[in-house]
Protein backbone atom coordinates (compact mmCIF):
# COMPACT_ATOMS: atom_id res chain seq x y z
CA UNK A 1 0.00 0.00 0.00
CA UNK A 2 2.65 1.99 0.75
CA UNK A 3 4.58 1.72 -2.22
CA UNK A 4 1.50 2.26 -4.71
CA UNK A 5 0.67 5.60 -2.91
CA UNK A 6 4.34 6.89 -3.55
CA UNK A 7 3.79 5.77 -6.86
CA UNK A 8 0.44 7.65 -7.46
CA UNK A 9 1.89 10.47 -5.33
CA UNK A 10 5.11 11.06 -8.06
CA UNK A 11 2.17 10.52 -10.80
CA UNK A 12 0.14 13.07 -9.80
CA UNK A 13 3.19 15.73 -8.75
CA UNK A 14 4.75 14.64 -12.10
CA UNK A 15 1.32 15.82 -14.02
CA UNK A 16 1.44 19.10 -12.36
CA UNK A 17 4.64 19.58 -13.91
CA UNK A 18 4.06 19.00 -17.30
CA UNK A 19 0.87 21.29 -16.75
CA UNK A 20 3.41 24.11 -15.92
CA UNK A 21 5.30 23.44 -19.22
CA UNK A 22 2.20 23.11 -21.14
CA UNK A 23 -0.52 24.89 -20.45
CA UNK A 24 -3.51 23.57 -21.92
CA UNK A 25 -2.28 20.04 -22.59
CA UNK A 26 -4.66 17.57 -23.81
CA UNK A 27 -5.81 14.66 -22.06
CA UNK A 28 -4.15 12.35 -24.65
CA UNK A 29 -0.88 13.66 -24.88
CA UNK A 30 -0.91 14.20 -20.95
CA UNK A 31 -1.32 10.04 -20.62
CA UNK A 32 1.28 9.61 -23.55
CA UNK A 33 3.94 11.73 -21.17
CA UNK A 34 3.10 9.36 -18.21
CA UNK A 35 2.60 6.39 -19.44
CA UNK A 36 -1.14 5.77 -18.16
CA UNK A 37 -4.07 5.41 -19.41
CA UNK A 38 -6.33 8.86 -20.13
CA UNK A 39 -8.61 7.70 -17.43
CA UNK A 40 -5.94 7.65 -15.00
CA UNK A 41 -5.26 11.15 -16.30
CA UNK A 42 -8.66 12.40 -15.76
CA UNK A 43 -8.96 10.73 -12.17
CA UNK A 44 -5.66 12.66 -11.44
CA UNK A 45 -7.49 15.75 -13.11
CA UNK A 46 -9.90 15.43 -10.73
CA UNK A 47 -8.12 14.82 -7.68
CA UNK A 48 -6.17 18.56 -8.08
CA UNK A 49 -9.16 20.28 -9.38
CA UNK A 50 -10.93 19.08 -5.90
CA UNK A 51 -7.70 20.46 -4.47
CA UNK A 52 -8.14 23.96 -6.18
CA UNK A 53 -4.63 23.57 -7.93
CA UNK A 54 -6.25 23.14 -11.20
CA UNK A 55 -9.39 24.47 -13.73
CA UNK A 56 -10.08 21.90 -16.08
CA UNK A 57 -11.46 22.56 -19.25
CA UNK A 58 -12.67 20.27 -22.58
CA UNK A 59 -9.99 17.95 -23.26
CA UNK A 60 -7.15 19.23 -20.63
CA UNK A 61 -6.24 20.98 -18.07
CA UNK A 62 -4.32 24.61 -16.54
CA UNK A 63 -2.62 25.60 -13.35
CA UNK A 64 -4.68 28.21 -11.07
CA UNK A 65 -3.42 31.33 -11.36
CA UNK A 66 -3.34 31.66 -7.71
CA UNK A 67 -1.95 28.21 -7.34
CA UNK A 68 1.11 29.40 -9.76
CA UNK A 69 1.62 32.66 -8.05
CA UNK A 70 2.09 31.01 -4.06
CA UNK A 71 4.76 28.38 -5.68
CA UNK A 72 7.13 27.96 -2.60
CA UNK A 73 10.72 27.05 -2.49
CA UNK A 74 9.89 23.22 -2.87
CA UNK A 75 8.20 23.64 -6.10
CA UNK A 76 10.45 25.61 -7.48
CA UNK A 77 13.59 23.10 -6.83
CA UNK A 78 10.79 20.48 -8.14
CA UNK A 79 10.28 22.25 -11.29
CA UNK A 80 14.41 22.60 -11.47
CA UNK A 81 15.11 19.15 -11.14
CA UNK A 82 12.65 18.23 -13.38
CA UNK A 83 13.55 20.50 -15.95
CA UNK A 84 17.51 19.75 -15.31
CA UNK A 85 16.53 15.54 -15.79
CA UNK A 86 14.41 15.44 -18.82
CA UNK A 87 17.47 17.59 -20.67
CA UNK A 88 19.87 14.68 -19.16
CA UNK A 89 16.97 11.96 -20.69
CA UNK A 90 17.94 13.82 -24.06
CA UNK A 91 22.04 12.25 -23.92
CA UNK A 92 20.49 8.65 -23.58
CA UNK A 93 20.19 6.10 -26.57
CA UNK A 94 18.79 3.16 -27.20
CA UNK A 95 21.11 0.60 -26.38
CA UNK A 96 23.01 2.48 -23.45
CA UNK A 97 24.33 1.19 -19.99
CA UNK A 98 24.08 3.92 -17.89
CA UNK A 99 25.00 4.40 -14.13
CA UNK A 100 22.84 6.38 -11.87
CA UNK A 101 23.55 7.23 -8.37
CA UNK A 102 21.45 8.34 -4.93
CA UNK A 103 20.45 11.96 -6.78
CA UNK A 104 16.64 12.00 -6.74
CA UNK A 105 17.65 14.85 -9.60
CA UNK A 106 19.35 11.96 -11.62
CA UNK A 107 16.91 9.13 -10.71
CA UNK A 108 13.96 11.39 -12.40
CA UNK A 109 15.76 10.61 -15.62
CA UNK A 110 13.84 7.75 -15.83
CA UNK A 111 10.64 9.14 -16.10
CA UNK A 112 11.93 11.16 -19.37
CA UNK A 113 13.58 7.93 -21.03
CA UNK A 114 11.01 6.97 -23.71
CA UNK A 115 10.68 3.98 -26.19
CA UNK A 116 14.78 3.18 -25.88
CA UNK A 117 15.78 0.03 -24.68
CA UNK A 118 18.37 0.80 -21.84
CA UNK A 119 20.58 -0.75 -19.16
CA UNK A 120 20.31 1.28 -15.73
CA UNK A 121 22.69 0.40 -12.85
CA UNK A 122 21.58 2.07 -10.00
CA UNK A 123 22.69 2.01 -5.76
CA UNK A 124 19.30 3.71 -5.54
CA UNK A 125 16.56 1.53 -4.06
CA UNK A 126 13.60 4.53 -5.01
CA UNK A 127 14.19 3.24 -8.85
CA UNK A 128 11.83 0.46 -7.90
CA UNK A 129 8.83 3.18 -7.58
CA UNK A 130 9.58 4.99 -10.72
CA UNK A 131 7.39 4.81 -13.25
CA UNK A 132 9.22 4.74 -16.45
CA UNK A 133 9.05 2.83 -19.77
CA UNK A 134 8.85 -0.88 -19.88
CA UNK A 135 12.05 -0.90 -22.14
CA UNK A 136 14.04 0.42 -19.50
CA UNK A 137 15.76 -2.80 -16.97
CA UNK A 138 16.61 -1.65 -13.76
CA UNK A 139 19.83 -3.33 -11.69
CA UNK A 140 20.29 -2.58 -8.37
CA UNK A 141 24.03 -2.90 -6.84
CA UNK A 142 22.31 -4.23 -3.26
CA UNK A 143 24.53 -3.14 -0.33
CA UNK A 144 23.68 -1.65 3.22
CA UNK A 145 20.72 0.31 2.37
CA UNK A 146 21.06 3.74 3.93
CA UNK A 147 18.02 5.92 5.35
CA UNK A 148 16.43 8.16 4.80
CA UNK A 149 17.65 8.53 0.66
CA UNK A 150 17.78 4.61 0.26
CA UNK A 151 20.80 4.52 -1.00
CA UNK A 152 22.52 1.37 -1.10
CA UNK A 153 26.05 1.54 0.09
CA UNK A 154 29.02 -0.28 1.32
CA UNK A 155 31.68 -3.01 0.17
CA UNK A 156 28.88 -5.03 -0.97
CA UNK A 157 27.36 -2.80 -3.33
CA UNK A 158 31.12 -1.27 -4.28
CA UNK A 159 32.33 -4.61 -5.37
CA UNK A 160 29.53 -5.49 -7.50
CA UNK A 161 29.79 -2.28 -9.23
CA UNK A 162 33.79 -2.76 -9.55
CA UNK A 163 32.10 -5.61 -12.20
CA UNK A 164 30.52 -4.28 -14.42
CA UNK A 165 30.58 -0.97 -16.98
CA UNK A 166 28.67 1.74 -18.16
CA UNK A 167 29.10 3.28 -21.45
CA UNK A 168 27.36 6.91 -19.33
CA UNK A 169 26.94 8.21 -16.29
CA UNK A 170 24.56 10.83 -14.64
CA UNK A 171 25.75 11.57 -11.03
CA UNK A 172 24.45 14.19 -8.53
CA UNK A 173 25.78 16.15 -5.93
CA UNK A 174 25.40 18.13 -2.95
CA UNK A 175 28.18 21.06 -4.37
CA UNK A 176 30.76 21.02 -7.51
CA UNK A 177 33.27 23.55 -7.95
CA UNK A 178 36.15 24.21 -10.08
CA UNK A 179 38.52 24.76 -7.12
CA UNK A 180 37.30 21.24 -5.26
CA UNK A 181 35.66 18.93 -7.44
CA UNK A 182 32.37 17.34 -7.10
CA UNK A 183 31.51 16.74 -3.06
CA UNK A 184 29.22 15.39 -0.99
CA UNK A 185 27.55 15.52 2.15
CA UNK A 186 27.37 11.68 3.15
CA UNK A 187 30.65 9.82 3.49
CA UNK A 188 29.17 6.43 2.41
CA UNK A 189 28.28 7.75 -0.88
CA UNK A 190 32.07 8.86 -1.81
CA UNK A 191 33.51 5.19 -3.03
CA UNK A 192 30.05 4.89 -4.85
CA UNK A 193 30.67 7.54 -6.83
CA UNK A 194 34.22 6.68 -7.21
CA UNK A 195 33.30 3.60 -8.68
CA UNK A 196 30.72 4.72 -10.88
CA UNK A 197 32.66 7.68 -12.63
CA UNK A 198 35.75 5.00 -12.79
CA UNK A 199 33.91 1.83 -14.65
CA UNK A 200 31.73 4.46 -16.70
CA UNK A 201 33.78 4.00 -20.09
CA UNK A 202 31.90 7.28 -21.41
CA UNK A 203 30.53 10.81 -20.91
CA UNK A 204 30.22 11.64 -17.22
CA UNK A 205 27.43 14.02 -16.20
CA UNK A 206 26.64 15.69 -13.28
CA UNK A 207 23.53 16.99 -12.35
CA UNK A 208 23.46 20.18 -9.99
CA UNK A 209 20.63 22.60 -9.72
CA UNK A 210 21.88 26.70 -8.96
CA UNK A 211 22.39 26.35 -5.95
CA UNK A 212 24.96 23.51 -5.88
CA UNK A 213 27.30 25.33 -8.29
CA UNK A 214 30.24 27.11 -7.15
CA UNK A 215 29.76 25.30 -3.31
CA UNK A 216 31.29 22.77 -1.76
CA UNK A 217 30.51 19.66 1.05
CA UNK A 218 32.46 17.88 3.01
CA UNK A 219 33.72 15.03 0.96
CA UNK A 220 35.19 15.08 -2.24
CA UNK A 221 33.95 12.43 -4.42
CA UNK A 222 35.92 13.33 -7.92
CA UNK A 223 38.41 15.52 -8.91
CA UNK A 224 37.07 17.87 -11.70
CA UNK A 225 39.04 16.54 -13.93
CA UNK A 226 36.74 13.30 -14.17
CA UNK A 227 33.74 14.96 -15.27
CA UNK A 228 32.44 15.66 -19.08
CA UNK A 229 29.40 17.49 -18.30
CA UNK A 230 27.27 19.60 -16.47
CA UNK A 231 23.62 19.85 -16.62
CA UNK A 232 22.65 22.95 -14.58
CA UNK A 233 19.82 25.97 -14.23
CA UNK A 234 20.13 29.30 -15.04
CA UNK A 235 20.19 30.41 -11.29
CA UNK A 236 23.99 29.15 -11.11
CA UNK A 237 26.23 32.14 -10.32
CA UNK A 238 27.92 32.96 -13.85
CA UNK A 239 31.58 33.47 -12.07
CA UNK A 240 31.66 29.40 -10.63
CA UNK A 241 30.50 28.91 -14.29
CA UNK A 242 33.01 30.15 -15.87
CA UNK A 243 35.27 28.82 -13.43
CA UNK A 244 34.48 25.20 -14.57
CA UNK A 245 33.99 26.08 -17.95
CA UNK A 246 38.14 27.14 -17.68
CA UNK A 247 38.70 23.57 -16.45
CA UNK A 248 37.51 21.63 -19.84
CA UNK A 249 33.72 21.25 -18.57
CA UNK A 250 31.11 21.45 -20.71
CA UNK A 251 28.14 23.21 -19.14
CA UNK A 252 24.87 22.50 -20.43
CA UNK A 253 22.07 25.23 -18.70
CA UNK A 254 18.52 24.60 -19.00
CA UNK A 255 16.21 27.37 -18.25
CA UNK A 256 13.22 27.41 -15.92
CA UNK A 257 10.02 29.57 -14.97
CA UNK A 258 9.66 28.80 -11.20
Amino acid sequence: MKRHKKLVDERRNQLLYELSLTPGIKVEELAGRLNVSPLTIRRDLQYWEDMNRISRHYGGATLVETFQQSCNVSDAKELRKNAIAKKAAEFVEDGDTIFINTSSTALLILKYIKHKRINVITNNANAIFVQKDNLINVLLTGGELREPKESMVGEFAYNNLSRVSANKAFIGCSGISAQVGMTTAVLAEVAINEVMLRQCTGPRFVLADGTKIGHNHSFVSSAISKIDYVITDQSAPLEAIELLKDKGVKIITVNVET
